[in-house]
């Protein structure tokens, strides 16, 4: 199996060589580029096609937002994993419409913000504890751009039920529970939803089950995720 190919994009030099000296003694994992701002970090995506960008969201010039947007829309599967700060809320929103996968808080151990890139490059979607499933309820129902509600046609009545419940929060188990069908087709109809909606990360199919109505946001407060928020991170709800 070949190296995570890792390009780190923060403007803060210090948190770069800390990664980098840490990712040097890995055998799975490669620091391919450095780059200080989000136009850099556009710039060697482009160039040399890393699994995982580490960028921050802010940064002087071109922040991490709108580098995020830019290379997850160019060609490939360059996936972002966000470095953030606890009261970075809306800069958290911009990401996740910018395609983000995964999201971290500077704070974190540096073995969790490993773990972090290996599950962002295998294709999972992650939030850390702090960056919780409340910021994608709020993104939902943020009045700062109005959308019609999605309809999903393209889908069958029981991918219908799983993204139901991918968009509660469910991990996988959950749902082969709740729908009395094995782990391994529920995987299976993940997989589909995500080749159907056009969807990158189990992130956005909990934005696509929010946007088409399947699943209400809190109201009167929000959802509180924040239980051991000095632990480990965790895939969103996956299993």
């Amino acid at each position: 199996m070949s190296a995570v190919r890792v390009v780190l994009a923060d403007d803060q030099q210090l948190i770069r060589t800390a990664l980098r000296m840490v990712i040097a003694d890995l055998a799975d994992m490669d620091v391919v580029g450095e780059a200080a701002n989000g136009e850099e970090a556009v710039r060697l995506a482009d160039e040399l096609r890393p699994d995982v960008v580490v960028m921050d969201i802010r940064m002087p010039g071109t922040d991490g937002i709108e580098a995020t947007r830019r290379i997850t829309e160019a060609p490939g599967d360059v996936r972002i994993l966000m470095l953030t700060t606890f009261d970075d809320d809306d800069y958290v929103y911009g990401a996740l419409r910018a395609g983000a996968s995964g999201f971290l808080v500077k704070d974190m151990g540096l073995d969790d913000i490993l773990a972090a890139v290996r599950v962002v490059a295998a294709g999972d979607a992650l939030i850390a504890p702090g960056v919780t499933r409340r910021l994608i309820q709020d993104f939902v129902a943020s009045p700062e751009q109005p959308r019609a509600r999605r309809e999903l046609t393209e889908i069958t009545e029981r991918e219908r039920e799983v993204l139901t419940l991918v968009g509660t929060g469910l991990t996988n188990t959950e749902i082969a529970e709740r729908l009395f069908i094995s782990v391994a087709t529920a995987k299976t109809y993940l997989t589909r939803l995500l080749a159907k909606l056009d969807a990158r990360d189990r992130v956005q199919l909990v934005i696509i089950a929010y946007e088409a109505g399947l699943v209400a946001p809190a109201r009167g407060g929000r959802s509180d995720d924040h239980r051991g928020a000095g632990g480990a991170v965790t895939p969103l709800r996956r299993r």
